[in-house]
């Protein structure tokens, strides 16, 4: 389970989305997160869903992975799923006991299910094709304006983008702490929830404390290399936007319009 979980992993491979500037993938991550939820028809699902495809395609990643990264969230998508169809008023489809389905609630279900599941593959995408160093360039460069009001920018990129590297180690040290008390008899898979919830508790304690050994360490590495934040430090690689950068924000552009008019411009 904890192997399914890919966000926060770096794929390296050459590839056009792996080439854009990191500043232009954020953006353009933002703006289809956004986007996402004004869609509220299947075409505009449709088109949002070919977009993602495309980029999926163009940027090398084997598909496999990115669908391996739904397992994690099936039990979401099933609980959302089924709340939307009793909760939700419409046409009668079936009775069962006081609960009723309707067929609002299967449409307003698949809607939320999918708009679930593009999200979880673009914000996947952005950390599969750009690496934590990148990412942090970027996201400093974006939140370098608000450093006027006092935001530091280069503290806040570096914490958020330190806090996606270590998911997949976290992960990885996860399973290896399971593994180990699966081997001394511990029982994680049976019994009902209540009890699946509470055989984690083990497994949790050592977790906690592996993590806050690892950033002790990290602190310590830091200020052994006289880290004193972002004010005055350089870079070796400059950030700089080019045609492919402009394609891809004017096919983003493209893609937001297109869905924004199919949502308001169509009467």
């Amino acid at each position: 389970m904890f192997r399914s979980v890919i966000i926060g992993q770096y794929y390296p491979v050459e590839s056009p989305v792996h080439a854009l500037d990191p500043r232009t993938k954020i953006l353009i991550t933002f703006a289809f997160i956004v986007v996402l939820f004004v869609a509220n028809n299947p075409a505009m699902y449709a088109v949002l869903a070919g977009f993602t495809l495309c980029s999926v395609a163009l940027s090398k990643v084997p598909p496999r992975l990115i669908i391996r990264g739904l397992r994690p969230i099936l039990f979401i998508l099933v609980f959302t799923l089924t709340l939307h169809l009793f909760m939700t008023q419409g046409e009668e489809l079936f009775r069962i006991g006081p609960l009723v389905a309707s067929k609002e609630g299967v449409v307003q279900g698949v809607y939320i299910a999918v708009r679930l599941i593009l999200l979880l593959f673009t914000t996947s995408l952005l950390t599969l094709t750009t690496s934590p160093i990148s990412l942090t360039d970027g996201l400093e460069s974006l939140m370098k304006p608000f450093s006027r009001v006092g935001v530091p920018a280069h503290e806040l990129a570096m914490m958020m983008t330190i806090a996606l590297r270590f998911i997949p180690t976290l992960m990885e040290e996860a399973e290896r702490v399971m593994k180990a008390q699966m081997a001394r008899g511990a029982d994680f898979e049976s019994g009902h929830i209540l009890q699946r919830a509470k055989s984690l508790v083990p497994l949790l304690v050592p977790l906690f404390v592996s993590a806050f050994r690892r950033a002790d360490d990290l602190a310590m590495a830091m200020e052994a290399r006289c880290y004193r934040g972002g004010e005055n430090r350089t870079r070796m690689k400059q950030l700089h936007a080019g045609q492919r950068d402009v394609v891809a924000g004017a096919a983003t552009l493209l893609v937001v319009s297109l869905v924004v008019f199919m949502r308001w411009g169509v009467r």
